[in-house]
């Protein structure tokens, strides 16, 4: 396979990742509002329009602005408005939408979960955004760094990488099915499915990083490895506490 693989559309050659991208955006936000049809747990309408525009806000800002600050000396040194329009990374719009969420939930007065609805959605979402990460190789900053692993792969330079892309996709799947299980067993409250993927997931990340190039900001870590410890630390302390109550 070549790298990146790219396509044809209207007479201009498109990367396969925003297109993966925008997919996954599509069919994990049908998937959603084919579950809340079939769910029992029904929302106002003004819930469901304060999460959903609280959601949309916060990722929008978060993934734009965690993407940049992973390079924060060309971000301040050199600010181009285009780079930094299409600069974005999952992490920061998966921590800013909870944020947004949280805020938004706060307005309308709205006190329990709304998250476990969004949980296999989002996945979905990832796994096929990820997917375009994978074919788009090392023109954009989506792989792993040089390696003699017995899964480097060449991603469009003349090293082996790790196709941490591919990875990620992997982890997702198997998420899925332990996240499935949980939810089938019908014993843990509102709320616990989405905190136990985003412990999951951020911790995940966190490990992945250190396979893929960074700029250190402090120590070896790097400013998304800096979010996920936050979010890990604030979901760890939540599951805590639902163990505590569930335990009683």
């Amino acid at each position: 396979m070549d790298f990146p693989v790219t396509f044809q559309i209207f007479g201009k050659t498109i990367l396969a990742h925003p297109i993966f991208e925008t997919i996954g955006i599509f069919i994990g936000m049908r998937y959603y509002f084919y579950l809340k049809r079939k769910s029992k747990e029904k929302l106002s309408f003004n819930t469901s329009a304060a999460v959903l525009i609280g959601a949309t806000a916060g990722a929008l800002i978060g993934s734009k602005l965690i993407g940049n600050l992973e390079n924060p000396y060309t971000l301040f040194e050199n600010f181009n408005f285009k780079r930094f329009w299409t600069n974005n990374t999952i992490v920061g719009g998966l921590a800013f939408g909870l944020i947004g969420v949280e805020w938004a939930k706060k307005i309308v007065g709205h006190k329990e979960s709304t998250g476990d609805l969004i949980v296999f959605p989002l996945i979905l979402a990832m796994i096929i955004g990820r997917i375009g990460c994978f074919l788009t190789g090392v023109h954009e900053e989506t792989y792993g760094i040089p390696t003699d692993f017995i899964f480097g792969m060449h991603l469009g330079d003349e090293y082996l990488r790790h196709p941490v892309a591919l990875y990620e996709i992997v982890f997702l799947i198997i998420l899925w099915i332990i996240l499935k299980a949980a939810q089938n067993k019908n014993k843990y409250p509102s709320g616990f499915v989405f905190q136990l993927f985003m412990l999951s997931y951020f911790s995940f990340r966190l490990m992945l990083d250190f396979i893929k190039p960074k700029i250190e900001i402090i120590g070896n870590l790097g400013t998304i490895q800096l979010v996920c410890i936050g979010v890990i630390i604030y979901y760890f302390l939540k599951l805590r506490k639902i163990k505590s109550v569930t335990s009683l």
